[in-house]
C-alpha cells in the first residue's frame, strides 16, 4: 500500500508536461492539483518520470479537406471477349397506331419496266365498207408518211469526177508565197510551121567561104607487115579511179540505204515530207526534191522515223504507194515521236512520210533539234536482180496525197484440233 505523504503530495510533473506539451490539452482534460498549484501552490521537488500511460481515446474527425486536383485519364483497356448472344426475347404487345405523318414530297421517276406479256388476240372487227371505184383511173397521191429512220452510213464512195470549169471568179488579193515547185516536165516537140515566102532579089557576090568540113574517112586499108618489135615504154601515170560498176549477179553488193534530215519545220500536208538534208544515199534511190524513196529491187526493206515535235500536236504517218502503213500521234507540244517497220517492196515501189493537216505539223527542226528519215535494203529476193539507179520516175505531186485508212485485215479463226 502507498504512504500517507505519497497520497498528500501529487505528481507535479505530469502538470509540467501539460504545460511544456505543443498542443495544450483542453480545461477538462487538466487534473485538479495542476489548476490548484497555478493558483499559488508551493511548488515540490519534482519527482521521478513516471511509466507511460495508456493510449487515449481517438480524436474527433477533422473537417473535410479540399477536394483535390482531377488525375489523368488511365489508359484504355483492352477490347474484352464478345459476349454470347442472348436469349431471344418474347414478342412484344402490338402497340397502338401511331398518328399520320406529313405527307412526303414528290419522289423521283422510278425506271421503265419490263415489257408486259403480249395480250390475247382480240375478236375479229365488223366489216368495212365494200369500196367505190373512182370516178377516173388515174392513181392519187396519198398523204406523204412519216420520216423513216436514218440508215447505216454506206461505205466510202470512190471520187468523184471533175466537174465542169466555174465561172471566172473576181480576182483575190495576193497570197502569200507558196513553197518553190518542182520543175516541170519537158513539153512534146511542136509541129513544123508554114513554109516562109520568098520576095527577094539576087543579092551582090559574097566573099570566098570558110574552108568546108573535113571529109569522111576513108576505108581501112590492108595491113602491112609486122614491124620490128619496139622497145618497152616508160611505165604511164595512175589513172583516175573510174565510176563504180553494177553489182554482179548473185553478188551480196546489192545496196541501198538512205538516211535525211528535216530542214523547213512545219512541213505542209497532203504531201511527202519533204527531208532534203540528205546523211547518206547510197544508189540515190531517196529523192530530196519529193522526199519520196523508190525501191530498186524486189526485197525486205526497213524505214525508221525519229521527230522532234514542239509547237503543236503531231500525226505523221509512213505510207506505201498511197497507203498508210503504221501511223504515229504526239499529243504533247514537247517531245518525239518514233516508228520502226519492215515491209516488203517491189521494185518501183515508193515509200514517204506525211503529216495528217495543218493543225497537226508539229515536226520541228533546228541547230539543236532534229528530225531524220531513214530506210535501207535488208535483202533482196533474189541474188541476181539488177538494182535500179537514178533513173527512176518522179510521183505525181500536183494533186493531193490523201491521208487514208488502214487496209482491213481478216480476223484469225481459231484453230480446230483432231
Amino acid at each position: 500500500m502507498p504512504n500517507d505523504s505519497m497520497l498528500l503530495e501529487p505528481d507535479l510533473s505530469y502538470c509540467q508536461m501539460l504545460l511544456e506539451a505543443p498542443v495544450p490539452p483542453t480545461a477538462d482534460q487538466v487534473p485538479w492539483f495542476c489548476i490548484c498549484s497555478a493558483c499559488g501552490g508551493t511548488t515540490g521537488p519534482k519527482g521521478d518520470r513516471g511509466d507511460r500511460g495508456l493510449p487515449g481515446s481517438p480524436g474527433s474527425p477533422g473537417r473535410r479537406g479540399l477536394t483535390g486536383f482531377r488525375g489523368r485519364p488511365g489508359f484504355m483497356g483492352r477490347q474484352g471477349l464478345k459476349g454470347e448472344k442472348g436469349d431471344e426475347g418474347l414478342k412484344g404487345d402490338r402497340g397502338s397506331v401511331g398518328f399520320s405523318g406529313p405527307k412526303g414530297e414528290r419522289g423521283f421517276k422510278g425506271e421503265k419496266g419490263d415489257r408486259g406479256l403480249d395480250g390475247p388476240s382480240g375478236e375479229p372487227g365488223p366489216k368495212g365498207e365494200d369500196g367505190r371505184c373512182p370516178d377516173t383511173c388515174e392513181a392519187v397521191q396519198g398523204p406523204p408518211g412519216e420520216a423513216g429512220l436514218p440508215g447505216p452510213a454506206g461505205p466510202r464512195g470512190l471520187p468523184g469526177m471533175s466537174g465542169p470549169t466555174g465561172p471566172k471568179g473576181q480576182k483575190g488579193e495576193k497570197g502569200d508565197t507558196g513553197v518553190q515547185g518542182f520543175p516541170g516536165d519537158v513539153g512534146p516537140k511542136g509541129d513544123q510551121g508554114p513554109e516562109g515566102q520568098c520576095n527577094c532579089s539576087d543579092g551582090a557576090k559574097g566573099e570566098p567561104g570558110l574552108p568546108g568540113p573535113k571529109g569522111e574517112t576513108g576505108l581501112q586499108g590492108e595491113a602491112g607487115p609486122e614491124g620490128v618489135a619496139g622497145q618497152v615504154g616508160p611505165q604511164g601515170q595512175k589513172g583516175d579511179m573510174g565510176m563504180m560498176g553494177m553489182p554482179g549477179p548473185c553478188a551480196p553488193a546489192v545496196q541501198s540505204a538512205f538516211s535525211a534530215a528535216l530542214v523547213s519545220p512545219f512541213p505542209p500536208p497532203n504531201l511527202p515530207v519533204q527531208f532534203t538534208r540528205v546523211l547518206y544515199n547510197t544508189l540515190g534511190n531517196y529523192n530530196p526534191m519529193n522526199g519520196v524513196y523508190t525501191a530498186p529491187v524486189n526485197g525486205t526493206y526497213v524505214f525508221s522515223y525519229h521527230l522532234t515535235v514542239f509547237d503543236r500536236v503531231l500525226k505523221v504517218g509512213l505510207f506505201h504507194n498511197f497507203a498508210p502503213v503504221v501511223k504515229t500521234t504526239e499529243p504533247s507540244e514537247l517531245g518525239t515521236a518514233s516508228q520502226q517497220v519492215v515491209l516488203h517492196l517491189t521494185r518501183g515501189d515508193w515509200v514517204w512520210l506525211q503529216v495528217r493537216d495543218g493543225t497537226t505539223n508539229g515536226m520541228y527542226s533546228s541547230n539543236e533539234a532534229s528530225s531524220t528519215f531513214t530506210g535501207f535494203l535488208l535483202h533482196p529476193d533474189r541474188c541476181d536482180d539488177m538494182p535500179m539507179g537514178r533513173d527512176f520516175s518522179l510521183p505525181p505531186v500536183s494533186g493531193e496525197f490523201p491521208w487514208g485508212e488502214f487496209p482491213e485485215t481478216p480476223t484469225p479463226s481459231p484453230s480446230t484440233s483432231t
